[in-house]
């Protein structure tokens, strides 16, 4: 067999449904954030169908391709799962029973790619689910670039109040020590706020630890994910970009697994393990039920807040004329088109108020510091 370099293939053409990210100087910026190490993250996933979908079309047989793309893995990890992928179905295992078995792809897509094999659609299958998690993969980015100055000022101002309160107010204090007289309000309020950080801020470092491991910990509980997405849909300015997230990601699913022929109710299934958004899951358990009695998935979806208006009547004339997986792409689109405004619009708003803020904290310290000195030296002269 004649060795193919898969480096030596571009990537399929993509049209408007997905997008292409220069790399630069500052391309750190687009790499996915993984905690506590994922295994087989978006990004994998991602390049792992797309170069799928062009080895078929270069009419390599699914053997050498997962050969292909085993030898490419420069983590031993990555290599024994695609070889043993590889291994089973060389022993007559179906692919989508293989991914389904290795325990690191989920539901939605071993389903969507037995639907391909069972329809004889493998290939646009593929395509489709690796534009899918190019997609998810530049909410990320966007979602990273528009926050990465802001987190960075926010460090800055971190350190900034931090030093001042921890040795810059206590210098003062001692000056202070000698000055007969009381001193102003605003001045004691800081000089309190600093004996208080200086004296309770590894009590306060340890309280905040032990929140984080706990709520990290209860993280995938249901009153965790009921509260933070109360939280996220009650806080200004990404209340909105956080709802059209989730609705692009609603309407990219749905169109692909309309697309690949799946069942109604089969899909909602798929969509609610795919979604992690408790609102929308809490709202597909009744929308199965509705769709199993016979009401049309638009009337069911309208009965949510979660689900606009707008989207709910286009779903209906979809649902006249049978295009469904259609309209869904489309919404899809609008909506990805939306975030990525709306994620560059709340970047450039977040950067100067962020600026402003640091300037804000560092000057109250200054002022509540020298305040003293100013009345000192106006009741001298």
């Amino acid at each position: 067999m004649t060795k193919i370099d898969l480096k030596a293939f571009d990537r399929p053409k993509q049209d408007s449904k997905t997008n292409e990210f220069k790399k630069g100087k500052w391309d750190f910026l687009n790499k996915d954030i993984q905690l506590f190490g994922n295994s087989f993250n978006d990004k994998k996933k991602e390049r792992f169908y797309s170069e799928l979908c062009i080895l078929f079309s270069a009419g390599v047989d699914i053997r050498a391709a997962l050969e292909l793309i085993e030898e490419e893995q420069e983590k031993e990890k990555d290599r024994l799962l695609f070889q043993n992928i590889k291994n089973m179905v060389i022993g007559g295992t179906s692919f989508s029973k293989a991914i389904e078995s290795t325990g690191v792809f989920t539901a939605y897509e071993y389903f969507s790619i037995q639907i391909g094999e069972e329809s004889g659609r493998l290939k646009e299958v593929l395509l489709e689910l690796s534009t899918f998690f190019s997609k998810k993969i530049a909410q990320k980015r966007l979602l990273t670039s528009a926050l990465s100055y802001p987190a960075i000022v926010f460090a800055v101002t971190l350190g900034a109040v931090i030093f001042m309160m921890k040795f810059m107010v206590p210098m003062f204090t001692n000056v202070f020590k000698q000055i007969k007289g009381e001193l102003p309000y605003f001045t004691r309020l800081v000089i309190k706020a600093s004996f208080f950080f200086t004296n309770y801020s590894v009590y306060l470092f340890i309280v905040i630890t032990v929140l984080g491991v706990f709520f990290y910990y209860k993280r995938k509980t249901v009153w965790f994910r009921k509260l933070t997405a109360n939280v996220l849909m009650r806080t200004p300015i990404i209340n909105n970009m956080i709802h059209k997230i989730y609705l692009a990601r609603f309407c990219t699913t749905m169109n692909l697994l309309i697309s690949a022929k799946t069942p109604l109710v089969t899909a909602i299934d798929l969509l609610k393990k795919m979604i992690g958004f408790y609102p929308m899951e809490a709202s597909l358990d009744i929308v199965k039920e509705d769709i199993m009695k016979g009401q049309p998935l638009s009337s069911s979806l309208s009965k949510f807040k979660i689900y606009n208006k707008r989207m709910t009547s286009l779903l209906k004339v979809a649902e006249e004329v049978n295009e469904l997986d259609v309209m869904f792409g489309k919404l899809s689109q609008q909506y990805s088109d939306e975030v990525e405004h709306q994620t560059k619009v709340l970047g450039s708003l977040i950067e100067p108020i962020m600026i402003i803020i640091l300037g804000l904290f560092v000057g109250i310290i200054l002022i509540a510091m020298y305040l003293p000195l100013f009345q000192m030296s106006t009741s001298v002269g």
